[in-house]
């Protein structure tokens, strides 16, 4: 049976889904928790294109069954274990063409009920798309490096309020510091997926409460619907004593691998200036990470107040906090109406 994607998206919460496309598309970007079961692999999709280029539709279709046939009881074996006793599964292709529809008669010939994703992973993205240029009641949280914003955002949501945190989603921390003892990055494709799964979740009628972040955030980009809502949304900014972010951001980087941290801080010198930055990268291999941060912070701060500074229109509250009792923060936060 051919599901279309609404209602792919409720009953994959019972089911199983398989992911019949090569490893290369999956590895792109994949459905969350979709588990890989390639019908034509990397070098075996590649013959097909170049068989469908060369001789045409039919010979491809040749190609395709020449090189998957051998395959085909490792193929049923693992969809047997995807599905366990329930023996029912989804499966998705590219476009829920051929490859989803032949890999839903392989299953169904070995026993297995199988549905498959009408328009496959094609539509699941246009959905993602659809929702991320939704009119959604954005409440960015801004302040300077060290802030504390993460930590807020994390308050909001134990408080029962609507929160994406996009730099744990990307893996990155934002700044040429941020991949620092951070797991490898999704590529912005997974990332959207990833994010799109954290919208399905949530209500637009209530606030969705964001980091201030750029367009991109290490080397994924933000989905240019929802980035264009961002910056027209209101900003709050929090304010935390100097010496505070500075206790914090030591906390955080100080762990980190001292050559990376190293090279990282060689990509700013342009900004930094050469006096900074040999002040920085002295103070580190001394171990005075306070003062080396001290340092950068000096670069970070004015890049984020000039930044700040032509989004005035957008502020809509200036909040002070200590950096301990995130609860006061978060009773202001939710207590107000805010907007531009």
């Amino acid at each position: 049976m051919e599901l279309p994607v609404k209602a792919f998206l409720q009953l994959r919460t019972e089911l199983p889904v398989a992911d019949v496309r090569s490893e290369g598309e999956y590895l792109a970007g994949h459905i969350p928790h979709a588990v890989n079961i390639p019908l034509l692999n990397n070098a075996a999709r590649a013959a097909v294109g170049i068989a469908y280029k060369n001789s045409g539709q039919a010979e491809a279709i040749r190609t395709g069954f020449r090189l998957a046939g051998p395959h085909l009881a490792d193929l049923i074996e693992q969809a047997e274990q995807l599905t366990g006793n329930k023996k029912e599964l989804i499966a998705h292709c590219w476009r829920g063409g051929m490859r989803s529809d032949y890999f839903s008669r392989f299953c169904q010939m070995a026993g297995l009920a199988c549905h498959t994703l009408q328009d496959g992973y094609k539509a699941y993205r246009k959905l993602a798309h659809q929702y991320f240029a939704k009119g959604w009641q954005l409440r960015i949280i801004g302040g300077l490096t060290g802030t504390g914003k993460t930590e807020i955002l994390h308050a909001l949501r134990q408080h029962g309020e609507q929160v994406i945190d996009l730099e744990t989603l990307a893996c990155h921390r934002g700044s040429v510091f941020g991949g620092l003892n951070m797991p490898p990055q999704p590529t912005t494709e997974q990332f959207e997926n990833n994010l799109f799964e954290e919208l399905l979740r949530m209500d637009i009628s209530k606030p969705v409460w964001l980091e201030d972040e750029s367009v991109a955030i290490g080397k994924v980009f933000l989905p240019q619907p929802l980035w264009k809502r961002m910056a027209v949304s209101p900003v709050i900014v929090l304010q935390t004593e100097k010496s505070v972010r500075i206790q914090r951001l030591v906390a955080e980087y100080a762990p980190a691998d001292t050559n990376s941290f190293l090279e990282a801080l060689k990509t700013i010198i342009p900004r930094l200036g050469h006096a900074a930055y040999r002040q920085a990268h002295n103070s580190v291999l001394a171990g005075n990470w306070a003062d080396a941060i001290n340092c950068i912070l000096t670069y970070y701060d004015k890049a984020y107040l000039n930044g700040l500074n032509r989004r005035q229109h957008r502020i809509a509250a200036h909040i002070a906090w200590d950096g301990k009792n995130t609860e006061s923060v978060v009773q202001q936060l939710v207590s107000q109406n805010f907007s531009t």
